[in-house]
C-alpha cells in the first residue's frame, strides 16, 4: 500500500473559513479557487477580507458574533470573466405574449492563498504594550 504524503504545514485537512463578499457567503479552503461576483481589483492584485464568520481549523471551529476580531483571508485575483448564459423566457398564454432574454453574471475568479484567525497578531499586540 502506498503512503499518503504528509500534509503541509500551511495547510491542515479540514480546515475552512465561511466569509462574506460579493453580498453572499462563501466556504473556502486555502488554495482552491471560487468564483465571486465582480469584484473592483485588477488581475494579480492581492484582496483582503475581513468579513469571516468562521474559521475551523481542524482542532476546533471559531464562531464570530457576527464577525472574528482580526480574522483575514487573502485572495489573488487569477481573472475576470463571465458566468454561463441563462435564458430567461416569460410567456402568457392566450395572449400572443412572449419576451426572451439572456443573461450573463460578471465574476471574479480567485484563489485563497492564506485564512489568518488574527491570533498572533492580537498576542503580539498585547506584549508590545
Amino acid at each position: 500500500m502506498a503512503k499518503n504524503p504528509s500534509p503541509s504545514k500551511d495547510h491542515q485537512p479540514g480546515s475552512f473559513a465561511i466569509v462574506e463578499a460579493s453580498g453572499s457567503q462563501f466556504w473556502v479552503q486555502a488554495n482552491r479557487y471560487y468564483d465571486f461576483n465582480r469584484l473592483q481589483a485588477d488581475v494579480g492584485e492581492i484582496v483582503t477580507l475581513e468579513n469571516v464568520l468562521l474559521i475551523n481549523e481542524g482542532k476546533g471551529a471559531k464562531l464570530g458574533k457576527p464577525y472574528i476580531k482580526g480574522a483575514t483571508v487573502e485572495l489573488k485575483v487569477l481573472e475576470h470573466r463571465r458566468g454561463p448564459k441563462l435564458i430567461v423566457y416569460k410567456m402568457r398564454p392566450k395572449k400572443k405574449t412572449r419576451r426572451k432574454n439572456g443573461h450573463r453574471q460578471e465574476l471574479t475568479r480567485v484563489l485563497v492563498q492564506t485564512i489568518s484567525t488574527g491570533a498572533k497578531a492580537s498576542k503580539a499586540q498585547k506584549s508590545s504594550d
